[in-house]
């Protein structure tokens, strides 16, 4: 069996509910850069994570840059997004895969505690599977991690009445700060604190 499937044996099981015990979840909010739009041809090549409780007050952050193994496979547009350079990226401290990966790990052993973890992003379904894909590159699982159940913020925001699929557009409907847009500055970790920013706003703000 490969190791990435046996791995989801140790993915922490929960003892109790967010809506039963707030106090023991947090909320990962996740954004990676990538070096395309397909997971598992193309890579990631930064990792920001901003850690929140319940109602959305900071309690840490990581950031990775990541040298993918491929970085011929980098499309145009991608790197009109975030500037990636395989020669920058080393210059910037770029780790391996497999170190990126167990970098974020120790930063989770070392913040999270007891308590469980749910991935936060804007668009999951491209992070998560990015994320995956991470973690298989050394057989294991972002489950080792985080729970099942990943969150949504465009799916939130549908639900209240606002149709802005793009990040930008909806923290302007939501009146939020941006997050920066010039290649070089554009980052996961820029993403992950606007993702933080419009869930505080969801929260509070009232439905169209």
């Amino acid at each position: 069996m490969p190791g990435v499937v046996t791995a989801t044996d140790s993915a922490p099981v929960a003892a109790a509910w967010p809506a039963d015990a707030p106090d023991d979840w947090l909320l990962a909010f996740v954004d990676i850069e990538t070096t395309g739009l397909v997971p598992g041809f193309h890579e990631a090549v930064d990792l920001g994570l901003v850690l929140t409780d319940l109602e959305g007050v900071e309690v840490g952050r990581f950031f990775v840059r990541i040298q993918p193994r491929h970085p011929e496979r980098t499309s145009e547009a991608a790197r009109r997004v975030n500037a990636y350079e395989p020669t920058r990226w080393t210059a910037l401290g770029a780790l391996p895969p497999v170190r990126a990966a167990d970098s974020l790990t120790a930063f989770h052993h070392g913040i999270v505690g007891g308590r469980h973890v749910m991935l936060v992003a804007f668009n999951s379904w491209f992070d998560a599977a990015f994320l995956d894909h991470l973690f298989r590159e050394s057989g294991r699982s972002w489950r080792e991690l985080y729970h099942y159940f990943v969150l949504d913020l465009p799916s939130m925001a549908w639900g209240r009445g606002y149709r802005e699929l793009t990040g930008g557009r909806l923290a302007a409907a939501l009146g939020v700060p941006d997050e920066p847009h010039a290649p070089e500055q554009h980052t996961g970790l820029t993403g992950a604190d606007l993702n933080a920013r419009l869930y505080r706003a969801l929260r509070t703000l009232p439905a169209r």
